[in-house]
């Protein structure tokens, strides 16, 4: 085991499939000679050159169909967008090619391509910049959706994402790059719909992903101060969902709050709730909770973009509630 960054992590991943698979390339704004607008594809240009580390004009929506078209001859590519708020420039070719030509093709053509990227708020970036698009790309059929929240799950689930013959939205945080965790010398793999129990607990089911993984197992920690025994899981994938291991942790808890960064209507918590509620109905001895960002555009300043995403203090007062104490 190394201790290493989220960063150098994707980077390990990225390194090793491309060295085992010489089809996989990738493909984004700055990702060769500036070594990645994050740094995550530092040292990948010179190593494997610019045919295979292609840096792109701010055009989204051209060089997604560029890879989606790559893909559809036989080729991987990794489609860097420097934020996946760029990506909403390149839902046409998302939505409507790389999803949907697998099945249009009645499974001729296959679309082996992962789009990777930042998503949700960073600090101070402002409305445009800090959007959490989870439930956009998971409400499309086609499209397998992950959000790591470790080093360690990171390249876990990219390598497996990069050996998948389907479309993949990997959606990373830019507030995580810098982040260390022990990642495994040896070669490994995390399945694509397999979540994790992070945190072992017997009052409440806290279930968070990506960033709002650390939210709850800071909750967590706060809670056990006060005799509160709280379980953390992270999805990883959120579609495919690991619907089972929610619900056995369900039946033992019997209480849960789910907390997701992005807005509150139609997002991938209420997807969650509704899936708790229809499975593990007879085992909830309260309603399920949920938290979400603010219903408004990410404010600029700093005092009110604390308030809009999701803090500890908010999922310790939801599981008060789940747990009908004052």
């Amino acid at each position: 085991m190394a201790e290493i960054t989220f960063r150098e992590a994707l980077n390990q991943a990225m390194a090793e499939e491309m060295e085992r698979d010489e089809n996989i390339f990738l493909m984004g704004e700055e990702v060769g000679y500036y070594q990645g607008a994050y740094k995550v594809s530092q040292g990948l240009m010179e190593r494997f050159g610019t045919k295979r580390v292609i840096d792109t004009p701010i055009a989204e929506l051209g060089f997604a169909g560029v890879g989606i078209g790559a893909a559809m001859t036989g080729l991987r590519p990794i489609i860097e967008f420097m934020t996946f708020n760029f990506s909403i420039l390149a839902l046409d070719q998302i939505f409507n090619n790389a999803a949907k030509l697998r099945y249009m093709s009645g499974g001729q053509i296959k679309v082996p391509i992962v789009f990777r990227g930042p998503g949700g708020a960073a600090h101070m970036l402002g409305a445009q910049h800090s959007q959490c698009l989870d439930p956009w790309f998971c409400n499309v059929p086609g499209l397998i959706v992950m959000s790591p929240g470790t080093p360690r799950d990171g390249k876990g689930m990219l390598k497996a994402a990069l050996r998948d013959d389907n479309p993949v939205i990997f959606i990373e945080s830019e507030a995580m790059y810098g982040m260390k965790g022990e990642v495994p010398d040896t070669e490994y793999i995390i399945p694509i719909g397999t979540g994790e129990i992070k945190r072992e607990g017997k009052d409440i089911t806290l279930i968070g992903w990506n960033k709002m993984l650390h939210v709850c197992m800071e909750a967590a920690s706060l809670l056990e101060k006060e005799g509160i025994d709280a379980e953390v899981i992270d999805p990883r994938t959120l579609k495919p969902l690991d619907e089972q291991m929610i619900i056995t942790s369900i039946e033992k808890t019997n209480r849960c709050v789910v907390v997701e960064e992005g807005w509150p209507y139609a997002g991938v918590g209420a997807e969650i709730a509704f899936r708790i509620n229809k499975m593990a109905f007879d085992y909830l001895d309260a309603p399920v909770e949920r938290i979400s960002g603010e219903d408004i555009p990410m404010p600029y300043a700093h005092n009110l973009e604390k308030e809009v995403i999701p803090g500890a203090g908010k999922v310790v007062n939801a599981a008060k509630r789940a747990l009908y104490i004052d």
